[in-house]
């Protein structure tokens, strides 16, 4: 895959793989990103520190005392031609979504706007498997994507000064989930009870770069139960997803 070579300072190189999100260049990006990680941990690539993955592409950290910006692009340019073959490897996930009350606060403006019923909103989004294609915005915070043609809806005009916390939403081809509550302007179409970033876990943020995510719906009642089974740490994380083959 064709990329391109942006240099970030004297410490990191971003290799850029496009100018658009497509599932086929974050696979690439983030089979890249696994090899190197692992390479990096077995010690196979002396003075290279880390990799962050985004949408489009991957930066890489270095020690300049080390390598030379030529001497990280040589070492990183194998990796990029295997990108792929690890591609697949990825945690999928099952998450319930209350998509109705006040869990929903925008779900009736997005049936509006799309001039869809609620049921139809509700039954696109929970359809599809989505891919976590990067963190960023808040620590814990997965864009997953891409969303259903049918819901693709800008930002609100005005954005919300506090976003509840579990919040599920969708902006445009993407869809996430708030992790903690935050300003947002995405439009909020459910609620899940799932946590998404805890402090006190070795592993904070739940979801990482490459995981798969699906969503089911749950009633209030239901949503009320298993917020409780994860306060009494007796909820069990569901993996339901059927993975789809990229198109």
């Amino acid at each position: 895959m064709e990329y391109r070579v942006l240099i970030l300072g004297d410490r990191a190189i971003t290799f850029e793989f496009g100018a658009v999100i497509s599932k086929r260049i974050s696979h690439h990006v983030l089979g890249v990103h696994a090899q190197l990680k692992e390479s990096i941990a077995q010690g196979h690539v002396n003075g290279i520190i880390e990799s962050v993955p985004t949408f489009r592409s991957l930066t890489v950290h270095y020690n300049p005392l080390v390598l030379l910006p030529d001497e990280v692009e040589a070492l990183v340019a194998p990796y990029i031609k295997e990108g792929d073959a690890v591609s697949g490897l990825c945690t999928q996930w099952s998450f319930p979504v209350c998509y109705s009350g006040e869990f929903a606060p925008d779900i009736e403006d997005v049936a509006q706007r799309t001039g869809l019923s609620i049921e139809d909103v509700i039954k696109i989004h929970q359809t599809d498997v989505y891919d976590a294609f990067m963190l960023g915005f808040l620590p814990g915070f997965a864009f997953l994507g891409l969303v259903d043609e049918r819901l693709h809806l800008p930002r609100r005009a005005e954005p919300r000064t506090a976003v509840p916390r579990g919040s599920v939403a969708i902006a445009d081809q993407l869809t996430a989930i708030y992790p903690t509550v935050s300003p947002g302007g995405w439009n909020l179409i459910g609620t899940t009870p799932i946590e998404l970033f805890d402090i006190a876990q070795k592993d904070a943020a739940l979801l990482k770069a490459g995981d798969r995510v699906c969503f089911r719906a749950v009633s209030e009642s239901e949503y009320r139960k298993i917020q409780t089974a994860i306060a009494a740490g007796d909820y069990s994380y569901q993996n339901e997803c059927q993975v789809k083959e990229v198109a």
